[in-house]
């Protein structure tokens, strides 16, 4: 017996391949300030167990494949609030914005085929597209001029005639760029003049700052036929656990034919979609104070970095992450001695290693991204340990 090439030619997470290393540094007591992935310390609104407990159901029993209809009318009610013209017709539930964003590549891209992704991306889309061989082709952005999109003229000559779909998450992730509303429509404009579908990952939607707003591809009204949103509780909600995202076009087709592929996987959990119910529907004001939060904590960890020897880093506009440029010669070789090899008072900091949010070889080897997902007074001391860290690291360039 073998396994298939497809399986065995997947990569493990960058974000979460370290993890067995950080397991034996708490084994050993060690104490870990985690930078490496996006899980928000942010309090989930009450609204949501207060729902579930609220709730009485005699059977738990399979909910509609297409999403609970409440959910979706919510899901709904909240894109008008932001003025997104999507009907409850429109929209799919999904077992969060990973199923979403798989179920987007499978619709739109056949074995072989192309979709283009502005780089670095959010690791897991190589993993969402490769078990389909569906081929993730890279449109490069750099730190220098804040990963904004290049030139049309640099875009379109990526296209052939197997490319189908430009993916792009706003704000961004690892880059925590937003794109301007002249890059949305730039890649709008592309999309009309090629025949392509845009996948447009928007579950950072809120949080962007010093006044920007994240343009939304459901304002371009021109390609709405094209446009695919993808959505999720997660981070806009801080609810990582509940697994609820969504999908929401105005493609007439696509609808239906996503579909197929919720039957195939039954349902999205019930309990789960009830008090996503709820969170849809809190008042747009509950991201104010959720948002400066975030803003203070992007300003105390990107300024601490900067003020470090040797280290590049970048203020980001939006999301809640950001890519440092290290003085070493291997970002994730500096990460794994991070866990297994220092500490400062017993403590030290774990990464998530850039690389691999590459599609092009060779790129992003010393760099890292970094979460402002804890409190200050965390982010100030990891700061810490890393500028200790990487004064008697021995492979430092």
């Amino acid at each position: 017996m073998k396994l298939s090439k497809r399986m065995q030619a997947m990569q493990s997470s960058p974000i979460r391949r370290l993890v067995p290393y950080a397991d034996e540094a708490r084994a050993r007591g060690v104490k870990i300030y985690g930078l490496n992935v996006g899980q928000p310390d942010i309090e989930t609104p009450s609204v949501f167990m207060d729902a579930i407990r609220n709730t009485e159901i005699k059977v738990l029993a399979y909910a509609n494949s297409k999403g609970d209809p409440e959910l979706i009318k919510a899901t709904s009610d909240y894109y008008k609030r932001i003025g997104l013209p999507y009907e409850p017709e429109d929209i799919i539930i999904t077992n969060g914005g990973s199923e979403a964003l798989m179920w987007a590549f499978v619709a739109v891209a056949d074995v072989g085929e192309e979709i283009l992704v502005p780089e670095p991306f959010y690791t897991n889309y190589r993993s969402f597209s490769a078990p389909y061989s569906v081929t993730l082709k890279p449109i490069t952005t750099y730190a220098e001029n804040g990963f904004a999109l290049p030139s049309e003229d640099e875009i379109v000559a990526k296209i052939n005639d197997k490319t189908r779909a430009i993916a792009l998450s706003n704000p961004g992730n690892p880059t925590g760029v937003v794109y301007t509303r002249e890059e949305v429509e730039l890649i709008a404009k592309i999309a009309k003049e090629h025949d392509l579908f845009i996948i447009a990952d928007e579950v950072y939607r809120e949080f962007a700052y010093e006044g920007l707003k994240a343009t939304s591809f459901g304002e371009m009204t021109d390609v709405l036929d094209r446009v695919i949103i993808v959505d999720s509780v997660s981070k806009r909600f801080s609810a990582c656990g509940a697994r609820i995202g969504s999908l929401a076009t105005k493609n007439k087709e696509l609808p239906e034919q996503l579909l197929k592929l919720g039957q195939g996987r039954l349902c999205a959990p019930t309990l789960e979609m009830i008090g996503s119910t709820a969170l849809y529907k809190l008042d747009p004001s509950y991201f104010d104070p959720i948002r400066q939060r975030y803003e203070e904590r992007r300003d105390v960890l990107c300024d601490g970095l900067a003020a470090i020897d040797g280290v590049v880093c970048m203020k980001p506009m939006g999301a809640f992450y950001a890519i440092a440029k290290l003085p070493v010669k291997n970002a994730e070789d500096f990460a794994k001695w991070m866990l297994t090899d220092y500490t400062d008072n017993n403590e030290t900091v774990m990464v998530a290693p850039v690389e691999d949010f590459y599609q092009t070889l060779g790129m992003g080897v010393d760099e890292v991204r970094v979460a402002y997902v804890l409190k200050v007074e965390d982010l100030k001391r990891a700061v810490e340990i890393l500028d200790k860290a990487l004064k008697v690291y021995p492979d430092r360039v």
